[in-house]
């Protein structure tokens, strides 16, 4: 089983930016698919961004050029750092994994509970 942690989630103003952590335990995050999504009010859980065990990146269209993800192997954490912070981007921000090298699709496996981030104009 792995154990995903999320943290940094806060109220930022618009243009503002913001790193959201998640610390994993049980399994290494260099060795899989990771991923994080968000569910803003009213909406559907989206896929925001995800990264293989090769480095390969992909991000939803309304992030790109905004939202960088990344891991750090030594610390078994992955991060999404967010620019330009937009008030359409209030949601609680997810963090999840799968038991996959690579990221053929969006479906994970676990997930944390959540950090929220609220953005205001």
């Amino acid at each position: 089983q792995v154990q995903l942690v999320e943290s940094g989630g806060g109220s930022v103003q618009a243009g503002g930016s913001l790193r959201l952590s998640c610390a994993a335990s049980g399994s290494t995050i260099s060795r899989r698919c990771m991923a994080w999504f968000r569910q803003g009010p009213g909406n559907e859980r989206e896929g925001v961004a995800n990264i293989d065990r090769y480095g390969n990146t992909n991000y939803a269209n309304a992030v790109k050029g905004r939202f960088t993800i990344s891991n750090d192997n030594a610390k078994n954490t992955l991060y999404l750092h967010m620019n330009s912070l937009k008030p359409e981007d209030t949601a609680m921000y997810y963090c999840a994994a799968r038991l996959s090298t690579t990221c053929q699709d969006w479906a994970m496996d676990y997930w944390g509970k959540g950090t929220l981030v609220t953005i205001s104009s």
